[in-house]
């Protein structure tokens, strides 16, 4: 009789384009998500957790910068008796689930509705260094307000969370532009064919990777990529090209000044004139709550996904240098962006409902303040550490841990095996505990127990040669009633 084939063992390895967070990045993360919180509640923003799942029809074909979105995302078809369930995929962002909410249920939500949202979100793109297929977004919107102080407050609120999650003034802009700016060159133009117009909008896409000179070769003819490749143009004449080009170099020594130069763009436009006094109005409302150019400016070079927008759009980038995994020197870039998608919820209503909103990306931000040392420069404190010197006994050292979990110190006994009292005290330092309780049967007839300041004991180790360490206990011997008291004392004086 054969033997039955073995079942080969599974790969211990993370799925490729994911990857796993542990304490530290955790806790950091939602510190970030705690603070990023606080400042939409202060704007007036209700907390909206809508599902992970929507149905593919209902996210539809609204993913920004991508030319058939439903392959970019997770989908599964739901299986039925005749095998034509409905297709469900994972939320790519938080809007296109916002637009659903809101259409769903409109009737109960006030108007304007400003909801915040914050949580994973899932790309079924091709990863690549520091691009992952899961990551965090944290959004915050206005629905069903028509006016341009909307887009301003989205604005004023990018800004002051950027400097409240630890980016400081003169590190971050937030550039806003606007899309029927955009419109009004196109039609200044002379371009009425869909085909063509969506040429020109994925060339302007392109303006911050190729520049002014790219930008006008692919317009034209083509261009060779950095692989020596070809790229075919759009095929317009030079003379066609130039208000496109006038509007993505048109930003001036200030906001008059590029203000003046997008109305020379746009011509004799209305949707382009409304879209410059969109900007201006934008501009005014900031200065009056003293958001200056060097917090927010009008830049018409942010033309991230222009196709999606109907109004303003907005990104902010952060403007310091990092160096890159070659150690070259490079900016570190775009940490959030948004706009006006007034199209958005009329395919569910039928109606245009107007929108803006804005994305920070979490995982981005962090990035950045690692990068900036900022954060993660040093271990997380463990939790105090209750040492087992007797198994027998484990009632007594779960009491001592319910005491300081009650006075609100972090606190743990030691679970595994307590025969070498050396592991103990290994575990607590892998834990990068500060504190470390031991009670004998000794100590427990005396009434007392043994405090050990491992910090500081780290430190006499490292420097024991040293004058200054020479009195300076790092175990203390206190009565059992006073160990509370002990410990919140050892741990102030660490900071």
């Amino acid at each position: 009789m054969a033997k039955d084939k073995k079942q080969p063992r599974p790969r211990a390895e993370t799925p490729k384009g994911f990857r796993d967070y542990f304490g530290a990045e955790v806790t950091e993360r939602s510190e970030m998500l705690r603070q990023i919180a606080g400042v939409y509640h202060r704007y007036g923003f209700e907390a909206l957790e809508s599902s992970a799942v929507e149905t593919v029809e209902a996210l539809g074909k609204f993913l920004p910068d991508v030319d058939r979105p439903n392959e970019g995302v997770f989908a599964w078809q739901e299986a039925d008796e005749e095998g034509k369930g409905d297709w469900m995929a994972l939320r790519y962002d938080l809007t296109a689930p916002l637009a659903r909410v809101y259409a769903q249920h409109r009737n109960d939500l006030p108007t304007p509705y400003r909801r915040y949202a914050m949580g994973p979100v899932w790309r079924n793109e091709k990863p690549g260094p520091g691009r992952f297929r899961q990551f965090y977004q944290c959004d915050a919107d206005t629905v069903g307000a028509a006016t341009v102080a909307a887009d301003a407050e989205i604005c004023a609120m990018l800004s002051d969370t950027l400097e409240v999650v630890g980016i400081p003034r003169g590190d971050y802009v937030v550039r806003v532009n606007n899309r029927k700016v955009l419109n009004g060159v196109l039609e200044v133009m002379g371009l009425t064919g869909e085909d063509q117009r969506a040429a020109v909008l994925r060339t302007i896409d392109k303006f911050d990777k190729v520049g002014e000179a790219g930008v006008r070769e692919l317009l034209g003819k083509g261009r060779l990529d950095a692989s020596g490749a070809y790229i075919d143009g759009v095929g317009l004449a030079s003379e066609q090209a130039e208000p496109v080009l006038a509007f993505l170099t048109s930003k001036g020594a200030d906001n008059g000044a590029t203000l003046a130069n997008l109305r020379a763009a746009i011509g004799t436009s209305e949707i382009g004139a409304k879209g410059v006094e969109e900007l201006a109005e934008i501009a005014d409302l900031l200065a009056a709550q003293g958001y200056g150019p060097d917090r927010i400016v009008i830049d018409p070079s942010v033309v991230r996904g222009l196709g999606y927008y109907t109004g303003p759009v907005f990104e902010a980038e952060l403007t310091f240098e990092i160096l890159d995994e070659k150690g070259r020197p490079r900016q570190f870039g775009s940490v959030a962006g948004g706009g006006r998608y007034d199209d958005l919820v009329k395919r569910f209503t039928g109606q245009e409902v107007p929108a803006t909103g804005v994305s920070i990306g979490v995982d981005r931000l962090l990035a950045a303040l690692r990068a900036k040392g900022r954060i993660g420069q040093e271990a997380a404190a463990g939790p105090v550490v209750v040492t087992v010197m007797d198994r027998d006994r484990m009632a007594d050292y779960q009491a001592m841990v319910a005491e300081l979990r009650a006075a609100g110190i972090r606190a743990e006994v030691y679970l595994g095996n307590p025969k070498n009292f050396g592991n103990q005290l290994k575990y607590a330092d892998k834990r990068n505990s500060p504190v470390a309780v031991i009670e004998g049967g000794a100590e427990k007839e005396a009434g007392v127990v043994q405090i050990k300041d491992l910090i500081l004991g780290a430190e006499i180790a490292k420097n024991a040669t040293l004058e200054e360490w020479k009195d300076r206990p790092s175990q203390y011997e206190v009565p059992r009633d006073q160990l509370v008291a002990k410990v919140r004392e050892i741990l102030e004086g660490q900071g």
